[in-house]
């Protein structure tokens, strides 16, 4: 359950980078309303995770890692932004060193 929060929490923080992106500089409503809200919830949710007994540095570390990667690889696929391949090794490095961590822990 509380890795559903987590994913929640991704999900949410997600959104609202997406909905800041399509802002304009909050000079659009709608999406300034949505970054607004998404990260509202987004920090809502992970706060939930850390009092469930996730350690801050894991759950921060799989919330920023995976919201790295995943905001880069939807930058790529909505706005037609660039991702070089020293960039994308760069992602897979945060994504192994999150994991290492995880699995480094004591459970």
């Amino acid at each position: 359950m509380v890795y559903l929060l987590l994913a929640l929490a991704i999900a949410a923080e997600l959104f609202a980078t997406m909905c800041l992106r399509a802002s304009d500089g909050f000079t659009r409503l709608s999406p300034s309303a949505g970054a607004v809200l998404g990260y509202a919830a987004a920090f809502w949710l992970l706060s939930l995770v850390l009092v469930r007994g996730v350690p801050v540095g894991v759950a921060y570390a799989i919330w920023a890692a995976v919201g790295v990667a995943a905001v880069a690889a939807l930058g790529w696929w909505l706005f037609d932004e660039r991702l070089t391949l020293v960039q994308g090794g760069g992602l897979l490095l945060i994504v192994v060193g999150v994991v290492a961590l995880e699995l480094g822990g004591a459970h």
